[in-house]
């Protein structure tokens, strides 16, 4: 566990751990696939920002990252299959960060929700544009600003 979770109850440390899961799996899916090119970049994502986080978020990204994989293969077999059904029930999860986030340090709130933006953004420009990158497609957008998590800086 994370310094930063140590007030936290299990089920919010593990609604944080599972955060970029969600948001992979929100984002990925917009247009009703989660195809391979995004599934991959997630996972390279992940695996990046276990060394290239901000430097307070690089011990969280290692507890995300160890089994990054994994948990978005069962998320994506667990979750519906039908897209507003997939986006509702993530959405409502992701939610829930929101009641969370104030009681993490403000510093560190603030940045791990620009980060999962980040994330969003990430696996959203990973499947569109000129061979398959740096494009967002209509669908993908309307998610990426994670809006149902509130700012923790305002």
């Amino acid at each position: 566990m994370i310094s930063e979770f140590e007030n936290l109850e299990q089920e919010e440390q593990n609604l944080l751990y599972n955060a970029p899961v969600l948001v992979a799996m929100l984002v990925a899916g917009a247009d009703g696939e989660i195809d391979k090119s995004e599934m991959r970049e997630a996972i390279s994502i992940s695996g990046m920002k276990k060394i290239k986080a901000r430097k307070h978020l690089l011990q969280y990204y290692n507890e995300v990252g160890k089994d990054f994989e994994d948990k978005l293969k069962v998320g994506i077999a667990k979750y519906p299959s039908d897209i507003k059904e997939r986006q509702d029930l993530i959405s409502k999860q992701l939610s829930g960060i929101s009641t969370i986030l104030p009681k993490l340090n403000r510093r560190f709130a603030i940045t791990l929700y620009a980060s999962l933006k980040d994330f969003a953004k990430r696996i959203a420009e990973s499947s569109g544009g000129i061979l398959g990158y740096m494009s967002i497609g209509y669908e993908e957008s309307k998610l990426i600003d994670l809006k149902m998590i509130k700012d923790p800086s305002l």
